[in-house]
């Protein structure tokens, strides 16, 4: 892949800041391995998960393109190895790539997208559907076929979880116990399994 090629290869630890909310973007990050999480926090310190961003997918392309300053944080939740691509070659590289250029845009808009039905959940729903629902996309999205059922290894803690459905932790816990009890996931402690899909759609308005 071409744009491999137009920047530095790193490699970062486990839960390592690699972009910051309000910093000036200099560059993008083309992830390789690995999993990171997009987040912005509050006054009040808590932490919202808007997005989890793993092998393939570009970090950093709006701020770099408009030349703004980062409008959220990005956080590796395990080891990473990404390319380190400098706003200037990637802008040349897109300049010279149409067609990458235009599956680009399609990524930015599928995103925006997903960022309007995350906010009319919160509206919309209540945590216990919030949070079937997220288990649901992280089954679709990140998840593999195990005989169990369907295997999450997105390493994301339960404050994570909580911040990704606008609650506390103490009820995403809470909700989590009653989701194992009755059998519709098992939980790990770097990964959960989805037992039973077809009740968590019940649960998440969507059977």
């Amino acid at each position: 892949m071409a744009l491999i090629s137009a920047g530095t290869e790193l490699r970062y630890p486990a839960r390592t800041a690699l972009l910051m909310k309000g910093e000036p973007s200099s560059h993008v990050l083309l992830v390789l391995e690995g999993w990171v999480k997009v987040t912005d926090g509050s006054p009040g310190g808590h932490e919202a998960l808007l997005a989890l961003r793993g092998p393939g997918d570009v970090i950093g392309e709006s701020a770099a393109l408009e030349d703004t300053s980062r409008s959220a944080s990005v956080t590796t939740l395990e080891p990473v190895r990404a390319v380190v691509i400098s706003a200037d070659r990637f802008k040349a590289y897109l300049d010279a790539h149409p067609t990458a250029a235009r599956q680009l845009m399609a990524v930015v808009t599928d995103r925006m997208r997903a960022a309007d039905r995350k906010r009319l959940e919160l509206a919309a729903c209540g945590v216990k559907e919030r949070l079937a629902r997220l288990l649901l996309e992280l089954a679709q999205h990140h998840g593999e076929a195990v005989p169990e059922g369907v295997l999450v290894r997105v390493p994301l803690t339960q404050q994570e979880l909580a911040g990704a459905v606008g609650s506390s932790r103490e009820s995403v816990t809470r909700l989590l116990r009653e989701l194992r009890e009755r059998g519709y996931v098992t939980t790990h402690r770097q990964s959960l399994v989805v037992v039973k899909p077809e009740m968590l759609r019940r649960i998440g308005g969507s059977a």
